[in-house]
């Protein structure tokens, strides 16, 4: 099956991002969960950006990156919301990068590279009124922009309604319906790499 890095929100390595990594294990898939917080989670997204600013997200970035240079090439880079941030860098510069699966976010592509690699498939979820995703000139453009300019490695799934992490089974944002396409959708994309 497929070696997977997913990296967690910004509210940290929670029950939820444990039990969505567990889906994908249950799966048969390798499934490493990087812990950038060194245990800490936060009952907000604004307590747990507040902690990661105090870090630095530069750090944060260096660290979510160190943390695949000692894994095979041949991975999946995943990440929930802040943890895009490693996961797209990886997926869009580390050699062998077998796809990228971005869970609320998606950053420009020309944060990392001046293009989207050729053959790197990459999936992209949000909801289609949350804030943080849809604000403007934000994820959901970077999004929009990257399938446009990449129509045959690149999905845009969005889903009905407003919460932010909503695949996080531990947090009041859930929505199960969504979660549990998002996993569906997830799983196919991994049975189907080359």
């Amino acid at each position: 099956m497929t070696e997977v890095v997913l990296y967690h929100h910004s509210q940290g390595l929670t029950d939820g991002v444990k039990a969505f990594a567990e889906e994908l294990r249950q799966a048969g898939h390798t499934v490493h969960t990087p812990d950038l917080y060194d245990g800490n989670t936060f009952d907000t997204i604004e307590d747990g950006m507040a902690y990661g600013k105090s870090i630095g997200f530069g750090k944060l970035l260096e660290a979510g990156v160190a943390y695949a240079q000692d894994l095979p090439e041949n991975v999946v880079y995943a990440g929930f919301s802040m943890g895009v941030m490693p996961a797209q860098q990886l997926t869009q510069t580390r050699a062998g990068a077998r796809g990228g699966l971005f869970y609320h976010s998606c950053l420009p592509v020309s944060e990392f590279s001046e293009t989207w690699p050729a053959g790197v498939p990459v999936q992209i979820h949000g909801m289609d009124e949350d804030p943080w995703f849809t604000e403007e000139d934000g994820d959901l453009t970077s999004a929009q922009a990257l399938v446009a300019a990449n129509p045959t490695e690149a999905e845009l799934f969005l889903y009905p309604g407003k919460t932010h992490l909503f695949a996080d089974s531990s947090l009041a944002d859930y929505n199960q319906e969504a979660s549990i396409l998002l996993i569906q959708r997830t799983l196919a994309f991994l049975a189907n790499l080359p």
